[in-house]
């Protein structure tokens, strides 16, 4: 990539800049903004709109920041999610040899979208190891275990316990050629991945050159999602809430600490105050509300409480329907959180939470695909009058981002909607 280019914002665009932020700001602070804010959040929908395959989305930095520019044009949303990010992975994921995704052109057609697989990378009998040495176990068991570049790793030596000449010794292994073959490896992969994010800083400048912010900087993860998704896997881990469920319990505790201080590195790097937390494991349907108040939501909530006190806005998305869980999540500071529901009612949300917390979504992924464009008006005008006329707090999204499928029309159905019935 060449020299970053400069991009300098005229008067006109940083009070447009400003006004939009402003938008979204007022929302987390519980005041009510000049009209209601829409953000536009979008992965292979992009491939969609601009006439090429997933594949190529995924494998052409240049393309997706064409493309993405395009869509912020027209559709002018009040923030836009970080496109380049979400959408150029193949590279970074193809050079570290990521093994828990299939992604377009690798595992699946160039048509196709992400396939995640659902694997136990961490055995049962391992939480002890997990939970007296997580560096150590990340080294030589997790990440060699999901990534091709990390396998050499496994080699290691032992390193707590070298100390004063003992660590002499203790560097031979490091001329083990698989250890040195994994070192290359990941460093070709750093240097892809900074390659990646290099595109995606620039996306930012000239998007906000033009007056439009990012809709979040960072992500985050819940700890039980942690372990559940990327660890133990589905079935692992739910065997684990009865046959290890101490043992769980110590693990998520010390999954809130390194989560946090992770979180807070990469929240600095880009400068941006809001943190999107995608929730997997809350909905209604996974657990039992005893199970989610044991289990889940103590820890999320260290998690979130950790975030607020660093300044920082988290945006956990509510995957599915999260109806049940309303009183309990509602149990935050005020004026600190933005919660992005995907199925949930939302004006049951706003009843609940709308002292609470700002609130984005949710149209409906099915509306959206299958619909017409006067049924997403219609969607539009619902949440309008419902929740933001009423004095919500709401950001207008769809339930998770725009589906890949929708028509093009939807969308300009969607955003003409939340600019008419906005004010």
């Amino acid at each position: 990539m060449t020299a970053p280019q400069t991009y300098v914002q005229t008067p006109a665009a940083k009070a447009a800049y400003d006004l939009r932020w402003q938008r979204i700001m007022d929302c987390v602070n519980l005041k009510q903004p000049d009209r209601m804010p829409v953000s536009m959040f979008a992965t292979f929908w992009l491939a969609k709109y601009g006439g090429i395959n997933n594949r190529q989305l995924m494998y052409d930095y240049e393309k997706v920041k064409e493309i993405g520019e395009r869509a912020v044009l027209e559709f002018e949303p009040d923030s836009h999610s970080p496109l380049v990010l979400q959408c150029a992975l193949g590279p970074s994921l193809e050079t570290i040899g990521f093994k828990p995704l299939q992604w377009p052109g690798h595992g699946v057609s160039d048509t196709q979208p992400y396939q995640y697989l659902d694997r136990e990378y961490m055995k049962a009998d391992e939480y002890d190891e997990f939970l007296f040495d997580p560096t150590g176990y990340y080294l030589s068991k997790y990440l060699p275990r999901i990534a091709g570049a990390f396998e050499g790793l496994g080699e290691l030596p032992y390193l707590p316990g070298l100390h004063y000449l003992r660590l002499l010794s203790g560097v031979i292994p490091f001329i083990n050629p698989r250890i040195r073959e994994s070192m290359e490896k990941v460093i070709k992969a750093a240097e892809e991945v900074k390659r990646l994010n290099d595109h995606q800083v620039e996306f930012i400048a000239r998007m906000k050159q033009f007056g439009f912010p990012t809709a979040f900087g960072t992500t985050s993860i819940a700890p039980y999602d942690l372990i559940a998704d990327y660890f133990r896997g589905a079935t692992g881990m739910m065997k684990d809430l009865y046959r290890n469920k101490d043992k769980l319990l110590q693990l998520l505790d010390k999954a809130v600490v390194f989560i946090l201080r992770q979180t807070l590195a990469a929240a600095k790097q880009w400068n941006h105050p809001i943190v999107f937390i995608p929730i997997h494991w809350a909905p209604d349907a996974f657990m039992s509300d005893a199970q989610f108040k044991t289990f889940w939501w103590p820890t999320f909530r260290k998690l979130m409480i950790g975030l607020i006190d660093a300044g920082l806005i988290p945006m956990p998305l509510w995957e599915a329907d999260c109806t049940k869980r309303l009183e309990v999540i509602r149990d935050i500071p005020a004026g600190k959180c933005i919660y992005w529901f995907e199925r949930t009612d939302m004006v049951k949300a706003f009843e609940v939470l709308g002292d609470v917390v700002a609130l984005r979504g949710n149209i409906s992924p099915s509306l959206m695909t299958t619909g017409s464009p006067p049924e997403v008006d219609a969607a539009v005008r619902h949440l309008a009058e419902n929740v933001f006329h009423k004095g919500g707090k709401l950001i207008l999204d769809c339930a998770f981002g725009i589906p890949d499928e929708t028509p093009v029309e939807n969308v300009r159905a969607m955003f003409a909607a939340a600019r008419k019935y906005a004010g």
